[in-house]
């Protein structure tokens, strides 16, 4: 009697269970050992058809396979919770990974929503024992066509879907905004179908005003890991969305991703075999390197530069311009934490390495500044080295006796001195636009042949004026703070990274600090 009390307990208690499994993006390799056990043990498998072709082979002669048919994911899951209840192990396959886009999520908010208002979930027996669920991870489709393209999520990434069945697209374009905005790395589901076709045009369109180069990395994917894979790589500007469907995963790259050399034979399935390229995003690791400078000891400032370089890198919205506008570039914003002067730092083609190969030659031994300040801000160390002598008038009785005389600026003044002793010197203005109208005066009137022009004047009076002027000198090497901003810090810096301009390609900052 007490043996068959016992048995009927049993009964009455025992509990089945679902595990939710991601079965992969659709090859046989890319499913899990411990996915194909839990189909190998299962009573039940629940999922849509078109996936049953992918575990067919692994499933015991007696399991029983349902289908719900497309889009009834909630029939699904009901059934599962059914099927369970009854003391059924049950396994509900989703594609890639069942966490993302797939039926975990919603097989854990249904048993919420069957918890009673005592806590106790509604089909729970009389212990109040429930079906246990658990989740088996898969390989996710971004997965999959990232290992087929490279190498495109070495660093931070999300992943957005433009299916706006269950989401609204304002929400969903604020998120693409923000993933440009954080310069993730982009995963896109559900980037095209028949009745959503403009969707992924936006997003191009949001990345762009958002300020990801055109030149950005882009790969997608089609039917990844099936026999039909198609691999692509290409621009963000040259990116066509009619190329992609219902089944394609796009990667959109951020600022440090790169498109590199073939290194093996194409993985794009069909006839195409012609070696493909590959996407890259760095990790760090390599940059660092190059910004550390291999097997070098750094003393504490310079290693303070170096990380801050770093941080600037990171956060540049477009950090792959040549290595002659980067290097002033980085110097600017690393002076006056203005990314904005990615914007206004102008620079004619090449600058920084003319003005270099001035100092390299021998042929620039002068600077002139307009003001003290700009002259305190060349570094010393780089002067002495490089046998350079700085030249400012401000102070020089000869000045104010000549502002006087004739009406004009000090800082007018300071220009034609230093055009009678220094003609062919580099000059920088970090203070006064009469300063560089000045010098666009004496060059234009052969009085005055610089090396070079630095121009950095700030405020709100005749400043963006005097820098249109500037521009006209075509023929000398100008670096130009665009607008109002400027000022004789921003004017030294610049000067310090023509000077150290030989640490560039090493990404090297600080010598001479």
């Amino acid at each position: 009697m007490w043996l068959c009390q016992a048995f009927f307990v049993l009964l009455r208690t025992d509990m089945g269970k679902i595990i939710v499994a991601g079965i992969g993006p659709g090859s046989p390799e890319d499913i899990t050992p411990a996915v194909l056990e839990a189909v190998r043990e299962a009573d039940v498998v629940v999922g849509y058809k078109y996936y049953f072709q992918f575990v067919e082979a692994y499933v015991k002669a007696d399991c029983e396979c349902i289908d719900t048919g497309m889009k009834r994911e909630r029939e699904r899951a009901e059934m599962a919770f059914q099927l369970a209840e009854q003391g059924k192990t049950v396994v509900v396959i989703s594609s890639g990974d069942a966490g993302i886009y797939g039926m975990a999520p919603l097989l854990y908010e249904m048993a919420q929503e069957r918890l009673n208002a005592t806590g106790k979930p509604s089909h729970a027996n009389d212990d109040g024992r429930t079906v246990e669920i658990s989740v088996l991870p898969g390989i996710s489709a971004f997965q999959k066509a990232a290992s087929l393209l490279g190498a495109p999520i070495g660093h931070d990434l999300c992943i957005i879907s433009l299916s706006d069945l269950m989401t609204p697209w304002s929400r969903i374009e604020k998120r693409i905004r923000a993933a440009a905005v954080g310069d993730f790395v982009t995963a896109i589901y559900n980037p095209k179908s028949h009745g959503r076709y403009w969707q992924l045009y936006r997003l191009i369109e949001l990345f762009l005003q958002e300020g990801r180069s055109a030149e950005t990395p882009v790969g997608y994917v089609r039917q990844a890991g099936r026999p039909e894979q198609e691999v692509k790589v290409t621009t963000l500007g040259a990116f066509d969305p009619e190329d992609v469907d219902m089944f394609t995963v796009v990667i959109i790259g951020n600022s440090q991703s790169y498109i590199g050399e073939p290194l093996s034979s194409s993985p794009r399935g069909g006839e195409d075999k012609e070696q493909q390229a590959v996407f890259i995003t760095p990790r760090g690791y390599y940059n660092n390197e190059k910004l550390k400078g291999k097997n070098e000891k750094l003393g504490p400032g310079q290693q303070i530069m170096n990380e801050s370089f770093r941080t600037i890198l990171s956060e540049m919205k477009h950090p792959d311009v040549p290595t002659w506008h980067l290097w002033p570039l980085l110097h600017a914003i690393h002076t006056t934490v203005d990314f904005g002067m990615e914007e206004c730092l102008w620079m004619d083609d090449r600058a920084t390495e003319l003005l270099y190969n001035k100092v390299a030659d021998g042929s620039l031994k002068h600077i002139v500044t307009d003001v003290t300040m700009a002259a305190a801000g060349i570094r010393k160390g780089a002067l002495q080295r490089l046998g350079i002598e700085v030249h400012c008038y401000i102070n020089d009785p000869r000045t104010k006796q000549l502002a006087d005389e004739t009406g004009i600026t000090r800082s007018q003044a300071c220009m034609r001195l230093a055009a009678e002793e220094y003609p062919d010197a580099l000059y920088v203005v970090g203070n006064a636009p009469t300063a560089l109208f000045e010098i666009c005066d004496l060059v234009r009137k052969g009085k005055l042949h610089p090396a070079g022009i630095i121009a950095a004047p700030v405020g709100f009076v005749h400043v963006c004026e005097s820098k249109h002027a500037v521009k006209t000198l075509r023929d000398i090497p100008k670096i130009i703070v665009e607008g109002r901003k400027g000022g004789s810090n921003l004017a030294a810096t610049l000067v310090n990274s023509i000077l150290t301009y030989d640490d560039a390609e090493q990404l090297k900052a600080g010598r001479d600090v």
